[in-house]
């Protein structure tokens, strides 16, 4: 088993220049005049917010959407994070059952347009779970688990104790990796940051996991309230923002490099790190 690089670079970055955000990329081609403006303004972007941040998160749906352009620029988007020191979470969440999820697994944690990390869909159980811890082990990586999201609508299938009970099995695969103190698994969970009253609670249940906080900025979330999540030090967890960074004042790359850093400071204030 491959040590679990991912978690211990966000952890090192972490700590170096005392931030846990993660920056979200969903680069909206409405926004844009056309492609190659979209293009630049993402990589801009990216390279604005980047002193700021523990790791970026692309969220692939919008690259997808753009079609071989946006593969294309995924893989920029890969690259420039790996020049930067940023490592990177593609925000997938995939899950599928047998060969189909050791696909996705394959294409999306190993190779030109993969990310260090992905985020994986449990809900069509936890066997769907196997090809995609095989592969973040294998290759250093890393995935987050959806285990309660951030939309309101999510008790529909994720409430009656089930988010609790993928919480339990996220922990038992954890426990399976020889960790060092202070080293977090190559198994994390995706925590909604508009769940704060929650957030100790799942810290709890999954102390060797990263949890990433998605909904920050533009789905309501507060710095202030994201405590619970983290371990002492302020280590353990990642608070997402998407388009209150890439977006903070329409294509302002200016802007989106002071939302980053006032985000950060928000978050590190609420931490008293």
């Amino acid at each position: 088993m491959t040590s679990p690089r991912f978690a211990q670079a966000v952890t090192e970055r972490t700590l170096s220049l005392n931030t846990r955000l993660c920056v979200g990329l969903d680069p909206r081609l409405g926004e844009y005049r056309d492609v190659a403006a979209l293009r630049q303004h993402t990589l801009d972007v990216l390279e604005a917010s980047a002193p700021y941040a523990a790791c970026v998160k692309p969220q692939l749906a919008f690259f997808e959407a753009l079609g071989l352009p946006g593969f294309t620029l995924l893989e920029e988007v890969c690259a420039a994070a790996r020049t930067l020191g940023l490592p990177v979470l593609l925000d997938g969440k995939r899950g599928d059952i047998g060969t189909t999820a050791a696909a996705y697994a394959a294409g999306w944690l190993s190779g030109p347009h993969a990310g260090d990390a992905l985020t994986v869909n449990p809900f069509l159980g936890f066997q769907t779970l196997t090809p995609f811890v095989q592969a973040a082990r294998e290759n250093g990586g890393a995935i987050f688990v959806l285990v309660k999201t951030s939309n309101p609508d999510q008790q529909d299938v994720q409430g009656q104790g089930v988010s609790e009970r993928v919480a339990v099995e996220l922990a038992r695969l954890g426990a399976e990796e020889s960790l060092e103190p202070g080293q977090y698994a190559s198994v994390g969970a995706v925590v909604g940051a508009t769940h704060p009253a929650d957030l100790a609670t799942f810290r709890n249940l999954m102390p060797r996991a990263l949890l990433l906080l998605p909904g920050l900025g533009a789905q309501g979330a507060k710095a202030g309230d994201l405590a619970g999540a983290f371990h002492s030090g302020g280590t353990g967890a990642l608070a997402s923002a998407s388009r209150a960074v890439q977006y903070a004042q329409g294509l302002d790359v200016g802007a989106a490099r002071e939302a980053a850093k006032g985000l950060r400071d928000e978050l590190n204030a609420a931490l008293g790190v």
